[in-house]
């Protein structure tokens, strides 16, 4: 499979990465590669072969929520904080 230049750069862009002219012919080869690599899994017949949804014999377990009685109040959990505001514990900006 040929991949081509722009396919190279558009992904380059999307992933915020500068590609220059060499690495981009690289790039491409190597891709192809792996692409052609990959597209040996075509050839393969699974006609026969039952689909595995779930290897394990596992199943969720779930439990009931429950609301247990905490030994803290709010105050107190709220005295434990360096910054507190309208009765919520005060962070850093994240962003």
């Amino acid at each position: 499979m040929e991949v081509e230049r722009e396919t190279i750069m558009h992904l380059a862009d999307l992933s915020n990465f500068s590609v220059s002219n060499t690495e981009c012919e690289s790039l491409k080869q190597d891709l192809g590669e792996i692409l052609n690599y990959i597209s040996q899994l075509d050839e393969i017949d699974v006609s026969d072969v039952e689909p595995t949804y779930q290897v394990f014999e596992m199943e969720n377990v779930w439990r009931d929520d429950e609301i247990l009685p905490q030994e803290a109040t709010r105050e107190e959990l709220l005295a434990l904080t360096k910054e507190q505001k309208d009765n919520q514990i005060k962070v850093p900006k994240v962003l």
